[in-house]
């Protein structure tokens, strides 16, 4: 379900990564990119994630030792509550890997959705003995005290699913995650081909202060620019996110913007909160209003299958596995890159019914 342009560039990438030299046509995000596409409902595949030689974040560029994580004391920091799908199978995924991978201690803190609390998180599994911590982290900036703390102890910091405003190989290894561009490119190329191609669109926003939300967004709407101006975006409202303010905010569009005629939700919470006000107003989600969202839950693929949705975008979830995997290889000695991109797949009407099982 990747789009041709996405095909196209990770055939070009994918080549020249697992022969492990330097890219010429290539980003940095590029080369760690997947290249397979969907291998099954759910599936993860990643592709290398090692730099090529003589690059990359090292054990000695960090100043960090090697360490064996069968004998390690490992720190996953989560920023927030267990209630959205995403946060559920992501804990579940690091849980799950550290338990296969037989990790000596995982220490596991959920900040609630709050910065100081993540800090104090961080700070408190570092005076427990964390020797690696692995983060996902609230918000792009903030986290700064809790990465000086971690450096002063010299354990190294992994980021996973949020992109900080900080120094790669210095105050953290790398970033585990998803393109998030690509993913609103994605979402802008499945909307023209719902509405095709002209109406008002209506983009709920996610929370304000991460790259999550700015990169989908730009993806969004810079594709819409060039591939459908036919398609007028006429509101851009925060839904933080949440399933609740995804609501409440299309209550208010319904009645602010009555001609929309379509959504773009930047998680799917919103866009479950968009379908549920649109049926409280006696419209059909997926018919009078099309509704594309990014993240992949089961509940969105299943609106989907319900003709209530019309694609979803995924953002994968399931770091556990690439998240140890790049530990290993760091403390073995490997360059890591900067980026390292996990795959994502997308469901449509085409193919929702047979990958609901592969859906979190």
């Amino acid at each position: 379900m990747t789009t041709q342009r996405s095909r196209t560039l990770a055939a070009a990438c994918v080549l020249v990564v697992m022969a492990g030299l330097a890219t010429a046509g290539c980003s940095k995000q590029e080369t760690t990119d997947q290249a397979t596409g969907d291998t099954g409902a759910g599936a993860q595949t990643v592709a290398p994630t090692t730099a090529a030689a003589g690059t990359g974040c090292t054990l000695q560029s960090y100043g960090a030792t090697k360490l064996d994580l069968k004998n390690a004391v490992v720190g996953f920091s989560q920023s927030e509550k267990e209630a959205n799908p995403f946060r559920i199978a992501e804990t579940r995924s690091i849980k799950e890997e550290a338990a296969k991978l037989g990790v000596k201690k995982l220490l596991t803190t959920n900040a609630q959705s709050q910065l100081p609390k993540q800090i104090s998180d961080i700070q408190d599994m570092l005076s427990q003995g964390a020797q690696l911590l692995i983060v996902a982290p609230l918000n792009s900036d903030g986290l700064e005290p809790a990465l000086q703390a971690a450096a002063a102890k010299h354990v190294p910091v992994i980021t996973i699913d949020r992109k900080l405003n900080a120094t790669a190989c210095k105050d953290y290894v790398a970033f585990l995650g998803s393109n998030f561009v690509e993913q609103g490119k994605r979402a802008a190329d499945a909307m023209i081909k719902a509405t095709g191609g002209k109406g008002k669109v209506a983009i709920l926003l996610g929370a304000s202060g991460n790259n999550v939300t700015t990169d989908r967004t730009k993806g969004f709407v810079d594709q819409l620019k060039a591939q459908a101006p036919g398609l007028e975006i006429v509101a851009q409202q925060t839904g933080e996110f949440a399933r609740d303010k995804g609501q409440q905010v299309m209550e208010q569009l319904i009645q602010s913007k009555p001609d929309i005629t379509a959504v773009y939700a930047e998680n799917d919470e919103m866009g479950l909160g968009a379908v549920t006000a649109l049926k409280g107003a006696n419209k059909k989600p997926g018919k009078d209003i099309k509704i594309v969202s990014v993240d992949g839950t089961r509940n969105a693929v299943q609106a989907l299958v319900n003709g209530e949705y019309n694609a979803v975008i995924e953002s994968n979830p399931r770091f556990g596995p690439l998240a140890f995997a790049t530990a290993q290889k760091f403390f073995g000695g490997e360059g890591i890159p900067e980026n390292v991109i996990i795959s994502d797949r997308a469901y449509d009407d085409s193919n929702a019914k047979a990958s609901l099982g592969g859906a979190y």
